[in-house]
């Protein structure tokens, strides 16, 4: 009789937990992810919505009369095109691309176009990855992405070496939306570790911007690198959220909300801390922008806000059911909502009436905090047993006394001394010589 009694009661234990964990998955909001965030300022955020009209250009046939110029702001000048790469060039080995030169705002620039749901090829590099497939610098990244960023690198090489030596006061900044977002950061990592290749470029000269990013390296990567690469996620976005395999997602697109839910009751089960010891699992990389324009249980968008972050823990772990979770991957609605925020914040400082002197103390103040954000995600990362969370070079050490020379010499030095994959590795494991001499893909390539 107890036993028979003591079945509807398991029965409602039930259904009471599953209804708390259903309200508590609807109430949550993309500002719960940021809510703890500092506000980003102008000079930081500036080249985001600019890139997004760079990454634009990929899908002009005619840049002298794009079809995607929006009025009242500044569009791609033709002359500074120095080369623009379509699918018959790339040989479908990697996503379209160009390289820009914005002497405007004194930049280098490689802008990858994301993903063509009509290209095969796009689809080939998304399904080339497994789950610790590819281990790169301590960490793991996703292996398509690193292959087609590694061709890029070996097609375009000597260009990017002769403008960085050309124009030495130049950033050097890659970009790239959704899938050329994952190789726009895996191009930024491998030219960091391989500088020689392009001159002994300074590290603080070049950077990456992720625009809807693709969850591509793990988290001790992720961390590491955010002094170089920027990932931009606009309010509900799916891609930067999801640890499912790229690949499963893409081959799931005829029931992408279907896949998401289930995804999120999967991950609501495990813990936060076994995810983080999980040195497999991929993470969007580097430092997170977060625009946030909507609020729950409210309808149309609001004055856009940027908040800006290192996280370790809570790093876009938690799915958002929400209708705009595909909708906000665009990337002509991130373009757009970047530039509304951009302005704002523009409107704001401009309000304030901050004087040229005190804008630079302000700027230098903001690099420097910037710098200690990144030292204390380091530390956050060791305490929480993140693998392989103390970087082998220079950065990670903590070691407060050391100045930036000193970073750049013994990080050169611990970096021909450990072992890693370098470029000319990374080349010679993705292609192979034919008998006619030319480089081509091999057919396997072996593990990580």
């Amino acid at each position: 009789m107890s036993i028979v009694c003591g079945i509807p009661l398991l029965e409602c234990v039930y259904c009471l937990a599953c209804a708390r964990w259903a309200w508590k998955r609807c109430l949550h909001s993309a500002g719960h992810d940021s809510e703890t965030w500092g506000l980003a300022s102008a000079d930081e955020f500036e080249p985001v919505p600019r890139l997004c009209r760079y990454i634009l250009a990929n899908y002009e046939d005619d840049l002298d009369n794009p079809r995607h110029a929006l009025p009242g702001l500044e569009a791609v000048n033709p002359r500074w095109v120095v080369r623009k790469k379509s699918y018959r060039d790339t040989h479908r080995r990697a996503p379209p691309y160009l390289i820009y030169l914005d002497h405007d705002h004194c930049d280098i620039v490689v802008a990858v176009r994301g993903l063509n749901l009509a290209k095969e090829s796009d689809y080939a590099v998304l399904l080339d990855n497994s789950l610790g497939k590819r281990k790169f610098d301590g960490g793991y990244v996703h292996n398509g992405l690193l292959k087609a960023a590694g061709w890029v690198l070996d097609a375009e090489c000597d260009i990017l070496r002769e403008l960085v030596e050309k124009h030495s006061n130049y950033t050097l900044t890659f970009a790239g939306h959704s899938l050329g977002s994952g190789v726009a950061a895996m191009l930024a990592m491998v030219v960091v570790q391989n500088r020689d290749k392009l001159g002994n470029v300074e590290r603080k000269r070049i950077r990456c911007f992720a625009i809807a990013p693709a969850r591509c390296m793990s988290l001790n990567l992720a961390v590491r690198y955010a002094d170089i690469i920027n990932s931009v996620v606009l309010q509900d976005d799916f891609l930067p959220r999801t640890a499912t395999p790229l690949e499963d997602i893409f081959k799931s697109l005829f029931c992408l909300p279907c896949l998401l839910c289930l995804r999120c009751m999967r991950d609501t089960c495990i813990p936060e801390d076994v995810k983080l010891r999980d040195p497999r699992r991929l993470y969007a990389p580097g430092r997170l922008y977060h625009i946030v324009e909507r609020k729950p249980f409210r309808f149309g968008r609001y004055p856009p806000v940027v908040r800006t972050a290192v996280p370790v823990d809570g790093r876009f772990e938690h799915i958002v059911l929400s209708c705009n979770a595909t909708s906000d991957h665009a990337i002509i609605w991130i373009e757009k909502e970047a530039q509304r925020a951009l302005d704002m914040i523009f409107h704001k400082e401009q309000t304030m009436e901050i004087p040229a002197k005190q804008r630079m103390e302000r700027q230098e103040t903001l690099a420097k905090e910037h710098r200690e954000e990144h030292k204390a995600a380091l530390r956050r990362a060791v305490t929480l047993s993140v693998p392989d969370a103390f970087s082998p070079t220079a950065y990670g050490t903590f070691d407060e006394k050391t100045s930036e020379a000193e970073d750049d010499d013994s990080q050169a030095s611990s970096t021909r001394s450990r072992q890693r994959m370098s470029w000319n590795e990374l080349i010679e494991r993705i292609f192979e010589k034919d008998e006619s001499g030319h480089m081509v893909l091999r057919k396997s390539t072996s593990n990580g």
